[in-house]
């Protein structure tokens, strides 16, 4: 079930709840002036044939008469069937750029409303022709299949906004693929008319022009803007305005790029105007379109949905012909007490009523679920649209559509982590290019759900996983452009976190070891100092020290004295000490000792230094930057 104008649902929370305020308080005039004019004794006799419980009865009707009057008046629609129709005249595809550029003011309203009514213009001046739509930002999707029922077209151009696709950016060149993709062969003359500022955020336009001409399609270029631009703002959650700005922070300005919108239309031997008056698009449809050949008239399918607006309309007059025929009094015939009457009426009457209207209220607020969800993201309040989101699938848990669009309302709230699991959700989908998206969409939010990430190794297991989700979506489509370079971008992040960690790990172990070579560095008393020590505490206290002996003794040269001649100490019967023998042999090079070798090699590693090397080259430059507009 569907309903033609479902924003006159919005009445019924409005008008019915007035209406019943309204009849009671008129009920309690009407008593406060009957006091007022007749005595309280006299009230009883004269209202003795009155039944109250008619009275509420009749008000009832007439609310829930009113009330189904405004779900009449949404056109409520279920069912439908093919219908064939003939047809002669051209295959207009509108494509209108949706990006947040579209929101300058530099023509009133805004860009994108403007857009909007000139589509609009378009659609009465080729009442005969097929119209397409298609919304592109950073990427492209066909919004209505080429069709003659104006309605569909004007329900799919009404809900085109800057929130429609969540990749930012403009991308004329998908737009141009999309909208040749919508033309079938054998069908007729093919014109695309693109509204957009021209402000291309990826290459390549001039050239899927050029491949479009090829195949037979002109392309007639609409500018929307003014060459000096104006500073794009927007809505934040609070309804506060605010300036959208780039990733270094700058306020970004838009202008209309009026060179490659000409190109464009060049290629394909087509037409440029620039909207600036009421009369732009009938000039371009009267010089132009109108000219073009059109094709043989053919029989096609046209889906027409069953209205269904005569049944609550029905209801509702047979309700106001009760309110109208139902008396107040009761019969003079049935001789019922008051009381019991009364309990009769209010017992069975009223909750009837109430069961029949929420009865034909319950359809429609289960059809409008995902499009409150929708407005609720429209406006700015995620929060709001996410639970709606999940409210909804609750009941269709299956639908990958409604997985990708909770995953969207939870990243633009940031709430990264039920994000990524509505989008792993959503990659079930049999449509190839919601699963690139989805994939997409998965590996920027654990780009971000890294960057919010406790510790690096946890910021480094989310961004691989990020590398990944974008590879899958490039095998997906190989001209993802932002996939392309978001996974370079991620990919630059992840080897700069690993640089950092690992110069970390460097310097706390070179802080390490100086430690440990200072603590061994400080100095030991010799053993040999020790042994002479001991020896000088064994010794007798009234036996004299070496000093003493020297003086006793007699003069000896200098050159005896430093070095004792071992002869003369064998021949006064004394045995050489091991040191003895040492000193006395001359000095060779002798090999270190393992233990001297390692103590060398700690005393060393002390002074050692962590190397920085430099990188070759200049560093890389891009020409993109990670953009979400």
């Amino acid at each position: 079930m569907s309903f033609a104008h479902p924003q006159l649902l919005w009445l019924l929370l409005v008008i019915p709840p007035a209406l019943a305020v309204f009849l009671w308080w008129s009920s309690q005039c009407r008593r406060r002036l009957l006091s007022q004019f007749i005595e309280a004794r006299l009230l009883p006799g004269l209202l003795a044939g009155v039944s109250e419980s008619r009275r509420k009865l009749r008000l009832g009707c007439l609310v829930a008469a009113v009330t189904l009057t405004l779900v009449a008046l949404a056109r409520p629609q279920w069912g439908f069937t093919w219908e064939e129709s003939r047809q002669k005249g051209l295959d207009i595809v509108v494509a209108i750029d949706t990006s947040k550029s579209m929101l300058a003011e530099d023509i009133t309203p805004n860009r994108l409303q403007r857009a909007k009514l000139a589509a609009l213009d378009l659609m009465k001046l080729a009442s005969a022709d097929r119209l397409g739509l298609v919304a592109f930002a950073g990427s492209a999707f066909l919004q209505c299949p080429l069709t003659i029922d104006d309605n569909a077209f004007r329900q799919s151009l009404e809900l085109l906004n800057v929130n429609l696709i969540p990749q930012g950016g403009t991308a004329i060149a998908e737009a141009i693929r999309v909208a040749q993709s919508a033309f079938k062969e054998g069908d007729n003359f093919q014109v695309l008319v693109l509204f957009s500022d021209g402000e291309d955020n990826d290459e390549g336009a001039l050239a899927a022009a050029q491949t479009a001409a090829k195949d037979g399609m002109k392309i007639f270029t609409i500018g929307i803007g003014t060459p000096d631009g104006e500073l794009l703002r927007i809505k934040d959650a609070k309804g506060r305005l605010d300036y959208i700005r780039d990733t270094d922070g700058n306020v970004v300005k838009s202008r209309l790029n009026e060179g490659l919108l000409q190109e464009i239309a060049g290629a394909t031997d087509g037409a440029y105007y620039r909207l600036t008056g009421a009369k732009t698009i009938d000039s371009l449809y009267e010089q132009f379109l109108a000219p073009l050949p059109k094709s043989e008239g053919q029989e096609k399918l046209v889906k027409r949905m069953h209205e269904r607006y005569h049944w609550p309309l029905a209801l509702a007059i047979l309700l106001l012909l009760v309110e109208k025929i139902l008396p107040e009094r009761r019969s003079p015939m049935r001789r019922v007490p008051i009381d019991a009457k009364k309990d009769v009426s209010v017992q069975t009457a009223v909750p009837t009523a109430g069961l029949l209207l929420l009865g034909l209220m319950l359809p429609a607020t289960a059809s409008a679920s995902p499009s409150s969800a929708l407005r609720q993201y429209e406006s700015g309040r995620y929060d709001a649209a996410l639970r709606e989101y999940q409210a909804a699938l609750e009941k269709r848990p299956d639908d990958p559509r409604l997985q990708f669009n909770a995953g969207a309302a939870a990243y633009r709230d940031g709430n990264y982590e039920q994000a990524a699991r509505h989008f792993g959700e959503a990659l079930s989908a049999p449509d190839l290019q919601l699963q690139e998206q989805a994939y997409y969409n998965l590996g920027n939010t654990l780009y971000r759900a890294g960057e919010q990430a406790a510790s690096p190794p946890q910021a480094q297991e989310a961004w691989k996983q990020a590398i990944q989700q974008y590879e899958r979506a490039l095998k997906l489509n190989p001209n993802h452009a932002d996939a392309q370079f978001n996974r370079e971008f991620v990919q630059q992040r992840l080897e700069e976190l690993q640089q950092q960690q690992q110069q970390q790990k460097n310097q706390d172990q070179s802080d390490q070891k100086q430690d440990q070579s200072q603590d061994q560095q400080q100095p030991d008393q010799p053993p040999q100092e020790q042994k002479d020590q001991e020896q000088q505490n064994q010794q007798p206290q009234d036996q004299p020290d070496q000093s003493e002996q020297e003086q006793s003794r007699p003069n000896e040269s200098a050159k005896e004295k430093d070095q004792p001649d071992p002869q003369a100490a064998k021949s006064n019967g004394e045995e050489e000490s091991p040191d003895d023998q040492q000193l006395s042999q001359p000095l060779e090079a002798q090999a270190m000792t393992p233990q001297e070798a390692e103590r060398l090699l700690d005393a060393q590693k002390g002074e050692e230094k962590v190397l920085q090397f430099a990188p070759q080259g200049e560093p890389r430059q891009r020409d993109r930057r990670f953009k979400d507009w």
